[in-house]
């Protein structure tokens, strides 16, 4: 096989618009609802569960784009939120289905809104959440869908997280503790502006896998997610007067709670989700155990449940390859039918694409580390030797990679790239052990994960040392420009979309509604305050004049998280120091490029960067 016979696929196709994505269901079942372009802009479509080709718009962005929508339990009303050019002040926004006009829900200057919750129960309401009167904590209001209405239910002392029960009364809530932990906290059923009690109490080391999720019908448990008393996130109940763990629900040795689907009357938990090398559900509920099954069968990949309607009847589901679009199928289950609806972009269906292989390899202090290998469709499987590699850095860092369908994948294994992704440590998902590794190690430990990686692969012939590539977005754009600046001789090549340049500036600039996890930042990153040298330090500014490898920088000008100073520091740095490079800025944008064209400018840049210093292929 050679490069020539394996037909290049088009960027447009796989960052520019999908064709269709992320379906759901009306409450009724009788109507489904998706997100499809109109007029080049990602917009909601409706149309009968019968008939699909009567789809209509009903909504008119004409900017960045929907990303994400849900039925409100009206029937009538669509609720989606957006922000403008990436700045993070999202509103709620109320679609009339049946006249396709749409209401600012939330239409305050400077404010962000959040969906709480939404309850079959309370079909005219939905409870959302408002920084309005501190910017920094998110106040609970109900808002009436008829009338628009705002009434605050819940005054925020200090929460970062909410939970209502069936009333559709906030008797949940995450209380972030002065040391990096969190408090679960609860009040009495009924207790509207009645006082909080501590319930269950998470030190620094279970923060990330302990999160309140639903209380049972008659409100005297609480199913949550806790590390508390074991190393992975476990499922469990827990007793609301007393915060005695009633049941573990559902726990892996190696893994932490992913997902939890829970009966939408009783809230009882159905399935859980727990990802290792790939996603695996666990069914606790005997009754769903044929249609989970069932729709095991349906196609290739990982299974998703997506959606189901208030009746429970009819369900929605994803089916995620590794190797071809997203597959979403309607299921019956009176009837046991099920119907394939459509995937996510069929146009790949026209090209080869590669397969996402696990690997797990020792990192240098015996921390077992885990990751995946998409190996170039240009190369044959006897001739994996000696290629060109990118290894692609996962954001957060509190986050991980995870198999399935990946566009930068793809992109960079079409183009005869051997494309690896390493869960370091500091990643989510494989117990509080291996997360905590991460602490104070941004820049250290977390980066030596990489550099054990590229040497994995180097050694096992795999890739040719003289042409590797360090690629990422937010915590990877940082860990691109550690790789430049700290470890030069290991790339030929880095590229930053949105990483920070400079911890002790990030840490100072986050947004005010980030204020009440600034201890967790403190103690997993550094505290600007008292460990200036130390942050420094792990700062790629500060060796900024040790780079020797050729760069691309990528900014929101509007980002919240990494401001566009984040990039200007490096970016000069690297004039003064006559470093060869390029600063791509998106002046509407913020963390990331929601926009297709910004993303189809950003790929085709790196594309051809990539090209000339690996000699990968690059599209005309």
């Amino acid at each position: 096989m050679s490069a020539d016979d394996v037909p290049l696929i088009p960027r447009e196709v796989l960052f520019g618009n999908p064709e269709r994505v992320s379906p759901e269901l009306s409450p009724d079942g009788r109507h489904l609802g998706w997100l499809a372009p109109a007029g080049g802009v990602l917009n909601v479509w409706v149309a009968p569960v019968d008939d699909l080709a009567a789809a209509a718009v009903v909504t008119d962005d004409r900017d960045r784009g929907i990303r994400s929508f849900s039925w409100a339990h009206d029937g009538a009303t669509l609720l989606y939120v957006q922000d403008r050019g990436g700045d993070e002040n999202w509103r709620v926004y109320g679609v009339d289905v049946a006249t396709a006009t749409t209401r600012d829900l939330t239409p305050f200057e400077g404010v962000q809104a959040r969906l709480v919750a939404l309850d079959k129960r309370h079909p005219g309401r939905v409870l959302v959440g408002l920084n309005r009167d501190n910017p920094e904590l998110h106040d609970v209001y109900s808002l009436d869908l008829a009338s628009g209405s705002l009434t605050k239910v819940a005054d925020n002392p200090g929460f970062i997280g909410w939970v209502a029960d069936a009333d559709f009364d906030v008797r949940a809530a995450l209380a972030p503790t002065p040391d990096g932990g969190t408090m679960l906290m609860v009040r009495d059923a009924g207790s509207a502006g009645g006082e909080w009690r501590p319930l269950l109490t998470a030190g620094p080391a279970d923060a990330l896998a302990t999160a309140p999720l639903a209380f049972s019908s008659d409100g005297s448990t609480l199913v949550a997610i806790s590390s508390v008393g074991a190393d992975t996130g476990r499922l469990v109940r827990l007793d609301v007067a007393t915060g005695d763990v009633l049941e573990v629900l559902a726990a892996d040795p190696a893994a932490d709670v992913a997902d939890v689907e829970l009966h939408p009357d009783t809230k009882e938990v159905q399935v859980v989700s727990f990802i290792k090398a790939r996603t695996e559900l666990v069914v606790l509920d005997p009754g769903i155990a044929g249609d989970i099954d069932a729709l095991a069968e349906l196609a290739h990949g990982d299974l998703h449940l997506i959606s189901r309607d208030d009746a429970d009847r009819r369900w929605l589901s994803a089916h995620v390859p590794d190797d071809g679009p997203i597959v979403y199928h309607l299921w019956d289950r009176a009837s046991r039918e099920a119907r394939r609806l459509f995937t996510h972009q069929p146009a790949l269906e026209a090209y080869e694409l590669a397969s996402m292989e696990p690997f797990s390899i020792t990192a240098r202090d015996g921390l077992t580390l885990h990751g995946y290998v998409t190996w170039p469709t240009t190369v044959a499987p006897g001739a994996r030797r000696d290629l060109p590699a990118v290894l692609v850095v996962h954001g957060g860092p509190w986050a991980r990679d995870q198999w399935g369908f990946d566009a930068e994948a793809q992109w960079l294994a079409n183009r005869g790239y051997l494309c690896i992704q390493v869960n370091f440590r500091g990643s989510t998902g494989y117990g509080k052990a291996f997360v905590n590794a991460g602490d104070r190690e941004w820049g250290g430990r977390m980066h030596d994960d990489l550099i054990d990686t590229v040497s994995w692969a180097v050694d096992q012939g795999y890739a040719d040392r003289a042409r590797v590539a360090i690629f990422g977005g937010s915590y990877g754009g940082y860990a691109a420009l550690v790789g430049a600046a700290f470890t030069p001789s290991v790339f030929a090549a880095a590229v930053d979309i949105v990483g920070p340049s400079n911890l002790i500036t990030l840490i100072r600039s986050v947004p005010p509604y980030w204020a009440p996890l600034l201890a967790q930042f403190h103690n997993r990153v550094g505290n600007p305050d008292t460990e200036e040298e130390f942050l420094w330090s792990r700062s790629p500014l500060s060796r900024a004049a040790d780079i020797t490898v050729p760069l691309i920088i990528a900014q929101g000008a509007n980002d919240p998280r990494v401001k566009q100073a984040e990039s200007e520091q490096i970016v000069a740095a690297l004039v003064a120091a006559g470093i060869d490079h390029q600063y791509l800025l998106f002046p509407d944008e913020g963390h990331g490029f929601a926009k297709p064209e910004n993303r189809l400018r950003f790929y085709a840049a790196a594309e051809e960067f990539l090209a000339r210093h690996l000699g990968g292929r690059a599209e005309p």
